[in-house]
């Protein structure tokens, strides 16, 4: 039971991260945050703050302040709540909403990325992709990363039951037993909550586009 920042790096070399591609500037300086600590940042409160954490976006949401500008807090189209009301277990879809909006989420592979990327809703926008080394960060922020087996956010094309147990730490993650499975549902999703600054681990952040079967770096912002 249990898995280490080792044995997660060996595993998985990196994790990928996409964000809005106006969003670069706000991550150099305050790192990447969840919703919930980009709203505490802004200073949102009622039921402008409600509508953003506790409710399903359908949309982009733009937010701003007189003191940090813009920025964009991404929709949840692949969540339908006809669907997700059925697969919850042990809370209502406005605690699963603030749940996943405390978090910051990562994919563990490319093609996980690509998938995302490519989907209908994404494929013809040009998004911020930010590539992580994987054992420097999960050393750092070992403590508040979560693991999940599942996409947590989506619901199609089939909506797998899902609780906030749905969520563990590392120490409790069953990755041996996971590994008959394959790479790709071994572990699905990494989570932090409140958000990690990722400049020191950071391989490279990219502007990137689906690209036919595949994705296209549009530009290169960073590399190290």
């Amino acid at each position: 039971m249990g898995v280490t920042p080792e044995e997660l790096a060996q595993a998985y070399p990196l994790l990928y991260h996409m964000a809005d591609a106006g969003s670069w500037k706000s991550i150099r300086k305050h790192g990447l945050l969840s919703t919930s600590a980009l709203l505490d940042l802004f200073k949102k409160r009622g039921e402008e703050r409600d509508r953003i954490e506790s409710r399903r976006r359908p949309e982009n949401v733009e937010i701003t302040s007189p003191e940090h500008g813009r920025a964009v807090v991404r929709d949840q189209k692949p969540l339908i709540e006809s669907k997700l009301g059925k697969s919850l277990k042990h809370c209502t879809m406005p605690q699963w909403y603030r749940l996943l909006n405390k978090h910051v989420f990562f994919w563990l592979t490319r093609e996980r990325l690509q998938t995302l990327m490519c989907a209908r809703s994404y494929r013809d926008h040009t998004h911020l992709i930010l590539t992580i080394q994987t054992l420097p960060f999960a050393r750092r922020y070992e403590g508040q990363i979560v693991l999940s087996p599942m996409n947590s956010g989506n619901t199609q094309p089939y909506a797998h039951p899902r609780s906030p147990a749905t969520f563990k730490k590392m120490c409790d993650y069953p990755f041996e037993n996971r590994a008959k499975y394959g790479k790709q549902y071994q572990v699905v999703e990494l989570a932090v909550e409140g958000g990690a600054d990722v400049n020191k681990m950071l391989a490279s952040a990219d502007l990137m586009k689906c690209h036919g079967n595949g994705l296209r770096t549009v530009k290169n912002i960073h590399s190290r």
